[in-house]
């Protein structure tokens, strides 16, 4: 068992069919390998029973914790919530439909440390060949624009030291551009990226919404920003 503090963060939207599992599989695998945690669902405006399951089991464990938007916010700004309220000396993040394992943070936490920032990269990615074509290129983009060069920068799969994170306020990216903000300007404070291959599974239920394109219009809107951002920093 670790030592170590950590706030799980898990954003949901309409993820009514996934969330509890999600939910239960955090919570057995925390109590068994980490001394101290938190599980923050943050529920970003959810219209199915998100909210009402996650209400149900924070009623079981006072250790899972219900945050909620009452409108849907972005995927960046549903993170950025759950990360202003974690109370653990690290905090730790992942998608909340099913295709990610929290058994695979055996992988990234031999790793951690208080100059670290441990990146999973997905080593066999469960998506449509668009998906994965949509990746590269913004990728790329970002390579370009900001010169963060990291094998998977989207992968829901990362901890670091909350007092990283607490380092780099404020992250304003509320869409798409969140982690790619987070680890560009993490990369310019100084924090090492490691990065570690974790499983990807596919999606069982619900519907992604990464490829609509008023999340990659939004992308393009915050990142213009983030670029004037840096340049007068």
């Amino acid at each position: 068992m670790t030592n170590l503090s950590i706030s799980v963060v898990l954003p949901a939207h309409n993820e009514a069919e996934n969330i509890r599992a999600t939910v239960e599989s955090c919570v057995a695998y925390l109590e068994q390998n980490v001394l101290d945690y938190e599980v923050l669902v943050v529920n970003d405006g959810s219209f199915d029973d998100t909210q009402k399951i996650v209400d149900d089991l924070q009623s079981a464990n006072p250790k899972v914790v219900l945050v909620n938007h009452t409108v849907n916010k972005g995927y960046g700004s549903a993170l950025r919530t759950g990360f202003d309220k974690a109370s653990c000396e690290y905090i730790f993040f992942m998608d909340s439909d099913g295709q990610f394992d929290i058994n695979d943070l055996d992988r990234l936490l031999p790793l951690v440390s208080a100059q670290d920032v441990v990146i999973g990269y997905r080593e066999d990615r469960a998506d449509s060949f668009l998906r994965l074509l949509n990746a590269w290129l913004y990728g790329l983009y970002i390579y370009l624009a900001f010169g963060l060069k990291v094998r998977d920068m989207d992968c829901a799969f990362k901890i670091f030291p909350t007092k990283a994170y607490r380092d780099i306020m404020p992250i304003k990216s509320g869409g798409a551009l969140f982690s790619a903000e987070f680890l560009i300007k993490l990369q310019r404070k100084g924090f090492k990226l490691r990065e570690v291959p974790v499983r990807h599974f596919p999606r069982q239920f619900g519907t992604q919404s990464g490829a609509n394109i008023k999340v990659i219009l939004r992308m393009f809107k915050e990142s213009w920003k983030l670029r004037n951002e840096l340049r007068d920093s």
